[in-house]
């Protein structure tokens, strides 16, 4: 398909006529998460829900979830490495009452969400990066492992034979399981009984990236961001592209304008393609989000992007988003 400026700044390239509505029959959600994978994330994050658990904890216990699934390329353990072969992971969680913590860089730590939590919950800072991070985790605890495993280490020295680094959209997807990934991302919401929302995003980056890099996915209302008085959104895709629109934060101030989830990540979407125009050929780049009431959107760029919801009886169904491009 070719993303022509002119097609990018009319907007008008195979969008809805209209703002995407959920649909009115829809059980209210208590979680939603990115990708196919989310599913079991939710899982995870609704029995702590069917316990009483707090917001907080229901995104957590499903980040971790991904974080220790060595066959996710994506996330965490098993997560491809940078290009001198080291995997480094980033993770931020929140809460809808401004506490937030994150981190960057992450080495030998698999569960580097609740990482995030503690720099959260014990320090005055809200990110903490590499060797720092690292140590914060140590001295708090957390066992160091291995993160490079077998397979990734495989896909590596196979990337070593040519170096070239090109994103496929909805790697994310077509790679769980054990595939070579570009730009990956767990984004999760939630809501708890007392009507209390959270967050947490966990990625181990772009496949093969720069040493050093870091994304949007573990900075606040870029990759993530929670308000209580409104609801949450989450980005994935090419982080790249979702700090430039400060995506999340973006989502959460157009739904407090008065749209909903879908109509929100859709007006966002609009905003980057306008602003970026052909640059953003075959990137992908999508955004979820879950307003207080319960109703879960999302919107992509492009084709591919899933979403899974989940409400209060534990019932998990998969949605395709629509997309500003076919």
């Amino acid at each position: 398909m070719d993303l022509s400026r002119r097609t990018l700044l009319t907007g008008t390239a195979v969008a809805a006529a209209g703002p995407v509505l959920a649909r009115d029959d829809a059980p209210p959600a208590v979680l939603v998460s990115t990708w196919d994978f989310g599913a079991p994330a939710n899982a995870a994050g609704h029995a702590v829900h069917q316990a009483g658990g707090s917001a907080l904890d229901m995104v957590e216990a499903g980040a971790r979830v991904a974080e220790a699934d060595e066959t996710n390329a994506s996330v965490g353990l098993g997560g491809f490495p940078d290009r001198e072969g080291h995997v480094t992971l980033d993770a931020v969680i929140m809460n809808g009452r401004g506490d937030m913590g994150a981190v960057c860089a992450l080495e030998d730590i698999v569960h580097a969400v609740s990482v995030a939590r503690r720099v959260m919950e014990t320090t005055p800072h809200v990110i903490l990066v590499g060797e720092g991070a690292r140590a914060f985790a140590r001295e708090h605890g957390f066992e160091t492992t291995p993160l490079l495993t077998p397979e990734a280490e495989a896909a590596w020295r196979r990337w070593l034979e040519t170096s070239n680094y090109s994103p496929r959209a909805n790697s994310e997807n077509a790679d769980w399981r054990g595939g070579a990934s570009d730009h990956d991302t767990l984004g999760i919401l939630g809501i708890d009984a007392q009507g209390h929302m959270a967050g947490a995003c966990t990625t181990s980056g772009m496949a093969f990236k720069m040493r050093g890099r870091v994304g949007d996915s573990p900075i606040p209302g870029a990759g993530l961001s929670v308000d209580d008085e409104v609801g949450a959104a989450t980005g994935t895709g090419v982080g790249e592209d979702i700090l430039r629109v400060s995506g999340a934060h973006a989502v959460v101030e157009a739904m407090r304008s008065g749209l909903d989830p879908s109509a929100a990540c859709q007006r966002v979407i609009e905003r980057l393609a306008r602003l970026r125009g052909d640059k953003l050929a075959d990137h992908q780049v999508a955004l979820l989000a879950l307003d207080r009431q319960g109703r879960a959107g999302g919107f992509a760029l492009r084709p591919g992007f899933t979403y899974a919801v989940t409400d209060a009886a534990g019932q998990t169904r998969l949605v395709r988003a629509d997309s500003l491009f076919s």
